[in-house]
């Protein structure tokens, strides 16, 4: 899975360099996104004004502030839209190196459960997933890197919490103290669904498999076997949605209850009138984002999920061809010596 991709000198322009280029376009992107919340900042404090000072504020100065962002914004979409495009071609550069690997071992895994499934599905999945989870994984980290040192400065100003009263740093106590309770909550009420979803992809692949049999045999696809087939197909699903409920209630439940929270924080703050409005929406947003970041694993716990059942599948395939590699060493290791005796 990375071997093939990583370690071999004919990917290396776009697994390295590509690699390093994805990174720091990735971090001028968390750059342009301080940007606008610092404009935020601005803009809301211009607003505050304007609002409590009827006049202060000309039309004119209004419309600048917000083409300061729309110029900024159509920056940001352009780099999203063209990092999107080269990370497709990325991503398929690596199916494609993980492709060229398994066929070059196909004799040696033809006889696995599946084999044809995990070299055209798995990988698929494996290279859609990554796509999505390990961008998205990059993008946390930078944009952690780039808002905690902002929010670590806004929290100067905020110096007490509800209920448990002064706190240096409040604002960073609470978004760490939320995500690795999320996550928590999230890793102990999902622990099975790896395990089923693995298992699932098992059920189906039998079942995929006896129907292509049947293409080429009337041996195969009874009505028994296939109703048996199916069953487990069903049974193991309907076991998913039952977990994937109560995972869902806890899921949902914390990330609307996220929502809230950044204004909880402030509470005692914005009723003493100690920050702006301006201040308060970049606090609000620093937050978020910090806040985001540490809830990577929250908020892709279900694609963590397939990624792991898709890892266990490829990885149980790859096993296979490192043996018969390590066996056929072996041999060669033990002629030769035959042959200098």
């Amino acid at each position: 899975m990375y071997r093939s991709f990583f370690g071999n000198l004919k990917w290396f322009h776009w697994s390295v360099l590509g690699s390093i280029l994805i990174l720091s376009v990735t971090w001028y992107k968390v750059q342009l996104d301080v940007e606008i919340n610092e404009w935020f900042g601005t803009f809301y404090n211009m607003i505050q004004k304007a609002l409590a000072e009827p006049g202060s504020v000309s039309y004119e100065t209004y419309l600048a502030e917000l083409l300061n962002f729309a110029e900024i914004a159509v920056f940001l979409i352009v780099i999203a839209v063209i990092l999107e495009f080269y990370i497709q071609h990325y991503i398929f550069r690596w199916r494609k190196a993980m492709n060229d690997y398994y066929m070059q071992n196909w004799h040696l895994v033809r006889h696995i459960e599946g084999a044809s499934q995990r070299v055209q599905e798995d990988t698929m999945r494996f290279a859609r997933i990554m796509e999505g989870l390990g961008v998205s994984f990059m993008r946390s980290i930078m944009t952690l890197m780039a808002f905690l040192p902002i929010l670590w400065g806004l929290s100067a100003e905020i110096t007490e919490l509800p209920v448990i009263g002064q706190i240096d740093n409040a604002l960073i106590f609470v978004a760490v103290f939320f995500a690795v309770f999320g996550t928590v909550l999230l890793a102990v009420v999902g622990i099975k669904l790896p395990g089923l979803e693995f298992q699932n992809q098992k059920v189906e692949a039998a079942y995929r498999k006896e129907l292509v049999l049947a293409e080429d045999s009337e041996k195969h696809a009874h009505p028994k076997s296939i109703r048996e087939l199916f069953g487990d197909v069903r049974t193991n699903y309907f076991r998913l949605y039952l977990h994937y409920l109560y995972f869902g209630v806890a899921r949902w439940s914390y990330l609307q209850f996220g929502v809230v929270v950044p204004y909880i924080a402030l509470g005692p703050t914005i009723v003493s009138g100690a920050i702006t409005l301006g201040m308060m929406q970049q606090i609000v947003r620093a937050f978020g984002r910090v806040e985001s970041s540490f809830q990577f694993l929250v908020n892709s716990w279900s694609t963590i999920v397939e990624l792991i059942s898709i890892y266990k599948r490829l990885r149980a395939f790859e096993v296979v061809i490192r043996v018969h590699q390590k066996q056929s060493q072996e041999k060669r290791a033990e002629l030769t010596q035959k042959l200098s005796a």
